[in-house]
């Protein structure tokens, strides 16, 4: 079995929208109420800090395996 190129540009950008969008609007609904009295600055900081270690270490990695999956059996 051949290994996988890493993604496109375009890929990755898909991926990384795949990852955030659902992971902030998650993190807003279990948030929200608390978040809601914060300064917008600090209510991004918040959601991005919560966020972005979420997406790197948590959704990233399982969206590469299944990108891996896929060609894999697009080449079978």
């Amino acid at each position: 079995m051949s290994a996988v190129p890493p993604p496109t540009k375009h890929q990755l950008a898909l991926m990384i929208w795949v990852a955030v969008f659902p992971t902030l609007t998650v993190l807003n609904l279990a948030l929200g109420g608390w978040l809601a009295d914060l300064p917008g600055v600090v209510r991004t900081f918040v959601l991005a800090t919560v966020a972005v270690p979420i997406v790197i270490y948590g959704v990233m990695p399982r969206l590469h395996r299944l990108r891996a999956r896929l060609i894999a059996a697009r080449a079978a």
